[in-house]
């Protein structure tokens, strides 16, 4: 299983690894994007920064990068660069299907992605990420399972995944919305043969949005490795739009707000790895320093006051413009 190779890895910042979300299309919901990416969001100008913040995590001692079909040219810009760094041999390699980017490089594109769970668009998409990172890919994740996903019932797309599984690839969903915690432990019931079929999740899970906490701490009992995604809150728990507890927590720390939003999910246990989606190399190295943010208990406390209702979290979320 790829994620032993995480398990068996010393550096300080192996568990905290890159989602190229931010970078493999000129339009997402992250706050700040119009200081973070240069005006012109070319092609090349985002596979130079993809490139860029690759070079600068591996050296830093991340080793899960994170893409998806739906990010643009993410899978393109990763495996140009995996080609280029034989060093890089270690590192774990996640992507994702279920979306299909639709913005043809625009940021303001009626639709940026459509959802599609079925079979037919597994065995396309599959295909299209074979095409590009071939044997490179550790890990397939069906892209923000919800409770009431085909993904979770078709019995013709567990034979499918069962397969890819057998042939080798690691096999997850990741999900998204007030109810992830329904849809994690309807995921963990999914068998194959008797078997559980998944052996990763990808949540949402930050300062704002606990309630999926007790279902991945129920999915990483079951044996699951656990990856955390929208640590920062799309840019909400990032200077200048951080919360005043935040602020307060990060100055007591002197460490920034980002560091100290991902040391507390880097607290819970079940947490194997925590994304950054940082848009920078100033942002990642930021990032990275919460491996050495310590965080007592009454800080924590404050910390957890800010939690949210999921569903406010969430339709606040679905605000959010694609920048």
């Amino acid at each position: 299983m790829p994620f032993a190779r995480l398990t068996a890895a010393t550096t300080p910042t192996c568990h905290l690894g890159l989602g190229l979300a931010a970078v493999g299309r000129p339009g997402y919901i992250n706050l700040g994007r119009e200081r973070d990416l240069p005006a012109e969001r070319s092609v090349e100008a985002l596979r130079t920064r993809t490139h860029d913040l690759l070079d600068a995590a591996y050296a830093q001692g991340v080793r899960y990068v994170d893409a998806a079909r739906s990010y643009g040219r993410s899978e393109e810009f990763l495996a140009e660069w995996l080609r280029t760094r034989p060093e890089a041999a270690d590192m774990v390699i996640g992507s994702k299907w279920g979306y299909t980017y639709t913005a043809d490089w625009s940021t303001d594109a009626e639709r940026h992605e459509i959802k599609d769970h079925s079979v037919a668009a597994y065995a396309r998409q599959r295909a299209e990420t074979d095409a590009l990172l071939g044997d490179r890919l550790d890990l397939y994740q069906i892209h923000s399972v919800t409770p009431d996903s085909p993904a979770l019932t078709d019995k013709e797309l567990h034979a499918r995944l069962a397969e890819a599984a057998a042939e080798g690839v690691t096999v997850g969903f990741s999900t998204s919305g007030p109810d992830q915690a329904d849809a994690i432990r309807a995921a963990l019931a999914v068998t194959v043969d008797g078997e559980p079929l998944f052996r990763t999740v990808q949540s949402t899970y930050n300062v704002l949005e606990t309630s999926a906490g007790p279902a991945l701490a129920e999915a990483h009992d079951a044996g699951l490795t656990v990856i955390v995604k929208e640590g920062m809150a799309n840019g909400r728990l990032a200077e200048p739009d951080a919360p005043d507890a935040l602020k307060t927590v990060a100055e007591e720390t002197t460490m920034g707000c980002d560091a100290v939003a991902l040391a507390a999910i880097l607290r819970q246990p079940w947490a194997g790895v925590v994304l950054s989606g940082a848009a920078t190399t100033t942002q990642l190295a930021s990032n990275l320093h919460a491996t050495a943010v310590d965080l007592d208990d009454d800080q924590l406390a404050r910390l957890a006051d800010l939690a949210e209702d999921p569903r406010a979290y969430w339709q606040r979320r679905g605000q959010l413009p694609w920048h």
